[in-house]
């Protein structure tokens, strides 16, 4: 049997439902915000342990290079033994791992604790949009997608703001102390809330990437372009508002602070754009704004100052959160339920290899533009010829993104958008 109860009435499915929603949201708001909460505290740490700021990089590296390399591995365990038994392993992995950096005596033992932590939430994205899908009914896997990107975009812009709360009053153990309660609480409500499903065998031994269907290529290539140029607005916005504009730390971050809060507000309704439209539609309408929005960063910034910067983000930040929606339930909307744990981790590793490519390859485009590296001794005029030659060639790759789209969905070697609702009154 699939389940072990079952409700009889409506209002207790929906409760059901209710219960499953949250506690998955949970599992991708822990691993968000393990992804950010830690690089406010690198100074502190570099203070505390008296280490260079290299060796206290590998703090966030640790977490993320884990994460990376399992977040594959964590969707084919997903596949082979279940997807709920391998989420609340994960949370246990999660919990036990961060509980480690709250006590790690010295920098060494932190940064293979963070590692630790980066396998768990590797396992807390993937199997949660996994099981997102599935517990979803169909006509709602496009809002239940932008759920977890609104989700995701929360726990990435709360690390910061609860890091720069909890330090003065705890020091940098409290970043970590605070996510073991909730790290708890949320294996507790896996363990009692999640649907039990079929029983599993060991997984297949065909490797994780023979088992994903070729017309996912061009959802796991668009998704690493499209990861990248939203990674690049973090990496050179900060240098461009600062050196290029010249304003003061405090505005800076309430000026990166709007594409958070957008992506936030942006996620349901892009989700609920999905259901209605089609996920097909929408992404395509999603890479059109971006497209635009990356553009506009190359070319208004420099002409109308912060208002053109703003206008770029409030046009390209909306694009990404549709284009998440649709490229995640598309993946998503056909590959049947014992893969689906391999396709949420392939969908994953491909975001998180953009995310990398925008923090090194975009990185280094525009210390070209600016002539140096050594941002600091360069002229205003100097830091916009890099934002430019950065959003200049993130809008071509926005380009060829929506190339790649356009083909793969044109005949003759067409691909059905079965997600699209056929009736919708």
């Amino acid at each position: 049997m699939e389940r072990t109860e079952t409700c009889a009435t409506e209002p207790c499915a929906s409760a059901k439902t209710r219960s499953v929603t949250i506690t998955l949201a949970m599992a991708m708001l822990l691993a968000s915000l393990g992804t950010s909460i830690a690089n406010i505290a690198l100074p502190t740490l570099a203070e505390a342990f008296s280490a260079p700021f290299a060796q206290v990089q590998g703090v966030v590296v640790a977490y993320l290079a884990a994460l990376t390399i399992s977040v594959v591995i964590a969707g084919w365990l997903g596949d082979g033994y279940g997807l709920k038994p391998m989420l609340v392993t994960g949370l246990a992995v999660f919990a036990a791992g961060t509980l480690l950096c709250a006590v790690a005596p010295n920098l060494w033992l932190l940064i293979g604790a963070r590692a630790v932590q980066g396998i768990g939430a590797s396992f807390l994205m993937t199997l949660a949009m996994a099981l997102m899908r599935q517990t979803a009914g169909e006509m709602r896997v496009g809002r239940a997608m932008g759920l977890l990107g609104t989700v995701s975009a929360l726990g990435t812009a709360l690390g910061p703001s609860l890091g720069g709360l909890m330090i003065p009053i705890t020091g940098w153990r409290g970043i970590f102390w605070v996510q073991v309660p909730l790290a708890v609480l949320a294996l507790i409500l896996a363990a009692r809330t999640l649907p039990h499903g079929p029983e599993k065998r060991k997984p297949r031994a065909a490797g994780s990437w023979s088992m994903i269907d070729r017309r996912l290529a061009p959802n796991l290539a668009v998704n690493i372009l499209v990861a990248a140029v939203m990674m690049a607005t973090l990496v050179v916005g900060p240098f461009y508002l600062s050196l290029g504009l010249g304003l003061e730390a405090g505005h800076v971050g309430l000026v990166m602070a709007v594409g958070p809060v957008i992506s936030i507000f942006s996620g349901v309704p892009a989700g609920r754009l999905v259901d209605g439209w089609g996920s097909g539609r929408v992404l395509a309408v999603g890479l059109i704004l971006l497209t635009v929005g990356a553009m506009l960063l190359a070319l208004a910034p420099d002409m109308t100052g912060v208002g053109g910067y703003l206008l770029s983000i409030i046009v390209l930040t909306p694009g990404y959160q549709l284009f998440q929606a649709a490229n995640n339930t598309g993946a998503l909307a056909n590959v049947p339920k014992d893969r689906r744990g391999t396709v949420s981790g392939a969908l994953n590793l491909s975001r998180n290899i953009g995310l990398i490519a925008g923090a090194s390859f975009m990185g280094a485009v525009f210390a070209f533009g600016v002539g140096t590296e050594e941002f600091t001794n360069a002229l205003p005029t100097d830091i916009a010829a890099g934002m430019r030659l950065t959003f200049l060639l993130a809008g071509a790759m926005m380009l060829v993104a929506m190339g790649s789209h356009l083909a793969a969905v044109s005949p003759p070697n067409a691909r059905i958008d079965r997600h699209y609702p056929r009736n919708r009154h």
